[in-house]
């Protein structure tokens, strides 16, 4: 069985910062993309960044030039250091990732995080 387990959330002030980690653990043969999502509420969950194996980056629009997504391979972990956060990006942040479990099978899994909670406010 694989999951993933987040920490990093919390409480912060407007223009502050928090790093957000997730670790997968497992079975794991082969982790494909590795991403952070967040929902709002009464908002659907969107995409907040995303990372490839090997190293390729893509972000929401809204994060670009506060948030930075990084991976460790070796490590099997996912990182988001965001920084300058403002009010809007209350949220509850996921973990997500395509993991293979196995060499014998070539399907790979989308596995989500519990969750892990952000309230910027003053």
């Amino acid at each position: 069985q694989v999951q993933l387990v987040e920490s990093g959330g919390g409480l912060v002030q407007p223009g502050g910062s928090l790093r957000l980690s997730c670790a997968a653990s497992g079975s794991i043969f082969n982790i494909n993309v590795m991403g952070w999502y967040r929902q709002a509420p009464g908002k659907q969950r969107e995409l907040v960044a995303a990372i490839t194996s090997g190293g390729s980056t893509n972000y929401v629009d809204s994060v670009k030039g506060r948030f930075t997504i990084s991976r460790d391979n070796a490590k099997n972990t996912v990182h988001l250091q965001m920084n300058s956060l403002k009010l809007e990006d209350t949220a509850v942040y996921y973990c997500n990732a395509d993991i293979r479990v196995a060499r014998s099978d070539a399907r790979y899994l989308e596995v989500w995080g519990q969750g892990t909670l952000v309230t910027v406010s003053s």
